[in-house]
């Protein structure tokens, strides 16, 4: 392997070649670079074809490659990852994976705000060779890589454009379908990839004065949901936590499933963390928590799934709605993937199918149109 901004050293395989994935990996650090280029090169389904050592080089470097997927990192010299996603997509769009090495809080907040820009997915940096977890995060890595390069990416236009045209939720609430009861008590939300800046969206067009909880489960690399909580109360009007086990539900409070944990609901309006199974091979897990809303709230619970992989909760917003919950999936257009909101379409699981902005305004509209808790 070379340190340079050029890897060659992966030898064509004729007819074969037109399947490998291209993968340019952007990283100022020179040891961490040829980590990543080793665990990606490993795989024989990938092929890494370039690397630059930070986000004025990676502007460059992805005119000349064409790379079917750029793993990213954060915190770099001249350019940093976030104005360098930001860049890309609204240049020469590109799925990006945000591979960060960062513990800190405060700092992965910016990994959210390269998510909000265009790119798809954030992984911790895999740990190195001999630790424990070593197997386990390279192949995450490559498999959220090989995920990511199936995703078709659209151009972003510039910040300033994107808000002129963002619909306010008075606009999206003018638009809500009818016929919603006015008995909710909760709503929760599932989603996977491309989630966050969907989520960030909808909570940030609620209004301070939203009068039920949200509770949401949101597939994400472990150790990022801390910063994730922090960068979604950052535009929203609403409190945002982290979920904590025994706590009862407030009204107008965000509670977001923990790493590693399963969320439910119990009667009295209580969340219970446990470490039962995964789901789906998933924990936190959607299907966990639209299970026990169904139990405990039936036809008195909101529920959604929003864009990701997968059909994780599909079958049980389908238990949602036949016990008269009001359930939505969101619409193919604006979903970065439409897996989980496409099986529950499938399944006739969703009273409505919606795009964010629409989301918010029927939440709002449920609000308004509530009697108190």
């Amino acid at each position: 392997m070379g340190t340079g901004s050029h890897v060659n050293s992966v030898p064509k395989l004729h007819k074969e070649a037109t399947k490998l994935i291209k993968v340019m990996v952007v990283e100022d650090s020179p040891v961490v670079r040829e980590f990543l280029v080793y665990i990606l090169g490993s795989d024989p389904g990938i092929r890494v074809v370039g690397t630059a050592n930070n986000g004025e080089e990676a502007l460059e470097a992805v005119k000349r490659y064409r790379p079917d997927v750029i793993t990213m990192d954060i915190h770099m010299p001249k350019m940093d990852g976030l104005e360098a996603t930001r860049r890309i997509m609204e240049t020469e769009p590109v799925p990006i994976v945000i591979v960060s090495g960062s513990t800190d809080t405060h700092e992965n907040t910016k990994t959210f705000r390269a998510m909000e820009a265009g790119a798809l997915a954030v992984l911790a940096r895999p740990a190195g060779i001999g630790q424990p977890n070593h197997e386990s995060t390279s192949r995450e890595l490559v498999q959220t890589v090989k995920l990511m390069s199936e995703v078709k990416v659209v151009r972003r236009w510039p910040q300033t454009r994107r808000e002129l045209v963002l619909p306010s939720a008075a606009q999206a609430l003018a638009d809500k379908p009818a016929s919603v009861p006015a008995n909710v008590k909760v709503i929760a939300l599932g989603a996977s990839t491309g989630g966050p800046p969907v989520l960030q969206t909808i909570l940030a067009m609620l209004p301070r004065d939203f009068p039920l909880p949200v509770l949401i489960v949101q597939h994400m690399a472990s150790g990022f949901i801390t910063s994730f909580v922090e960068w979604l109360a950052q535009s929203s009007g609403l409190p945002v936590h982290v979920a904590m086990h025994g706590e009862l539900i407030l009204p107008g409070h965000v509670y977001v499933a923990p790493d590693e944990c399963q969320m439910k609901v119990e009667r009295g309006g209580k969340i219970v963390l446990t470490h039962d199974v995964p789901e789906n091979g998933l924990r936190p897990s959607v299907s966990y928590l639209f299970r026990s809303l169904a139990a405990v709230y039936g036809g008195d619970a909101v529920a959604g799934l929003l864009t990701g992989m997968g059909r994780d909760g599909a079958e049980e917003l389908r238990l949602l709605r036949e016990k008269g919950a009001t359930t939505f999936a969101q619409d193919k257009d604006s979903s970065v993937v439409h897996g989980m909101p496409g099986e529950a379409i499938k399944l006739d699981a969703a009273t409505f199918i919606l795009a964010p902005d629409k989301i918010a305004g029927v939440l709002t509209g449920l609000a308004n149109g509530k009697s108190g808790m």
